[in-house]
């Protein structure tokens, strides 16, 4: 592969960079901490979060503030500083890794912070918890909306091409105390609220989902989030494959697939259909076998497929399932026409959403913002998108790095994301100590060349004004 002279200059650049680096942490002399050592205050201006000038970048690069005022329904109560910087500072305080509102206490005069809210100082906390109050389902929605406007855009920039996807859903449990709207005795025997969450898991993302009560979901519940798919997917996803466990099988559900043209494979808790023995086949380890059966109140029989496990092999996958005659039995329903035992295959790749489900009760999902159901409604969507919005930068950060080791700009149809947590990301690209400078009447933002994630944050920055001036470039096409 013959590499571009921009490439190699920009290469040349690097590592120049990175020998200066070098020298510096060389030629530093060790400064040795002890319980005396002198302390004091100075007049600087340092943050702890220098990555948040990334999110900047990227931001405007995907048209965020834009696309905010298409798709978001404002509340009633309009703030002084406006729906979209209160809804920008709830998003900053929840990317920083904060998960409750009086964490803004916290941050309140962090300078870079301020910065991009515009303000010398953050408001009071009540602020943005009035604000809050104010957002309801209706600002649900839009979020939703919101984030799939922004996914078809990340989607167009990183050049993902994916045809065929697969969405995984499952739901959570929050337990909560106290008089909580909505809060009902669920699983375990604890009253909690039981939101549902949908995720694409090819590229990580949460698609849709809600919050809810705290009990079983409803087949109307799941026929509405599947209703909301073609919406949101970026236009040339042509082929749609839904999993889900046993919780979400009944036959709207289903029939909301077919119509929408997806196929699925949803796990049974509740039907009992009959195997003949003559269908039983051995693959690797395991027995499998099809049937059509006709379940109760279905106006129309489906195929079930079954995978026959002895007892000791469901101890070994750690299967909690019912033993018949010394046999486990795991069974779904699926329109899909693949041997038994690959479509069986299919559906345990949908593993990968328990860790993701786990990474959003991290990033806040099971904080309790308020005691209004409302609120709760609203705040899970706006804990999703920060969630997203991490996605959507390792996703980008993905691309460069592609972009850099081919020489050239792949054209990927599939991307390959860096594989690490949004906990570790955070170490990586924004917990990175900045000092904010004003010259020339404009501020500056200065990294530490001591710090050696400094130089990989400024690379990506860099990579991320190159991409704007390449979309203000064609925005000054289109106009002209």
């Amino acid at each position: 592969m013959v590499k571009t002279s921009s490439t190699q200059k920009s290469k040349s650049q690097r590592a120049k960079r990175t020998t200066k680096k070098v020298d510096a942490v060389v030629a530093r002399p060790i400064i040795p901490i002890t319980p005396n050592t002198p302390y004091g205050e100075c007049s600087e201006r340092l943050s702890a979060f220098g990555g948040l000038l990334a999110l900047v970048k990227f931001l405007e690069l995907i048209g965020f503030e834009e696309l905010f005022a298409q798709h978001y329904v404002r509340p009633k109560r309009e703030p002084k500083l406006g729906s979209y910087r209160m809804v920008a500072g709830i998003l900053m305080l929840l990317f920083i890794g904060f998960q409750r509102l009086g964490h803004f206490a916290y941050v309140r005069m962090d300078p870079i912070l301020c910065g991009i809210l515009r303000v010398a100082t953050l408001p009071a906390v009540s602020t943005f918890w009035r604000y809050l109050r104010s957002m309801a389902q209706a600002q649900s929605k839009a979020l939703i909306g919101l984030s799939g406007a922004v996914r078809a855009k990340v989607w167009a920039l990183c050049q993902l091409k994916y045809r065929s996807i697969h969405i995984d859903i499952d739901t959570t449990t929050t337990t909560v105390y106290g008089h909580i709207e909505g809060g009902r005795m669920g699983h375990g025997g604890h009253k909690g609220l039981r939101p549902v969450l949908c995720f694409i898991n090819e590229t990580r993302e949460y698609l849709c989902g809600s919050q809810r009560q705290g009990t079983t979901i409803t087949n109307q519940e799941m026929v509405e989030q599947i209703r909301q798919f073609p919406s949101l997917l970026p236009k040339q996803v042509k082929k749609v494959q839904v999993r889900a466990d046993g919780e979400f099988i009944g036959y709207h559900g289903i029939e909301a697939c077919e119509e929408a043209g997806y196929t699925y494979i949803i796990g049974n808790r509740r039907c009992t259909p009959v195997f003949k023995k003559s269908g039983w086949y051995r693959h690797g380890e395991y027995d499998y076998n099809e049937t059509r059966y006709q379940p109760h109140e279905w106006p129309q029989a489906r195929r079930f497929v079954v995978m026959r496990l002895r007892k000791e092999q469901a101890v070994e996958r750690q299967l909690s399932l019912p033993i018949h005659d010394n046999y486990t039995y795991r069974v779904f329903v699926t329109n899909e026409t693949q041997k038994p035992h690959l479509v069986i295959g299919e559906y345990d790749g949908r593993a990968a959403v328990e860790p993701l489900i786990g990474e959003a009760q991290r990033e806040g999902v099971l904080a309790i913002a308020s005691k209004k159901f409302e609120t709760h409604h609203a705040f899970f969507q706006v804990v999703m998108l920060a969630y997203n919005i991490w996605r959507w930068m390792k996703l980008l950060a993905g691309h460069q790095q592609q972009g850099e080791t081919a020489g050239i700009a792949p054209a990927p149809r599939v991307s390959v994301l860096p594989e690490h947590t949004i906990r570790i990301a955070r170490l990586k690209m924004l917990f990175v100590a900045a000092k904010l400078c004003i010259h020339s009447n404009r501020g500056q933002i200065y990294y530490s060349i001591h710090d050696a994630r400094a130089a990989g944050l400024i690379d990506f920055m860099k990579y991320l004004d190159k991409r704007r001036a390449e979309r203000l470039d064609e925005l000054r096409h289109l106009a002209a």
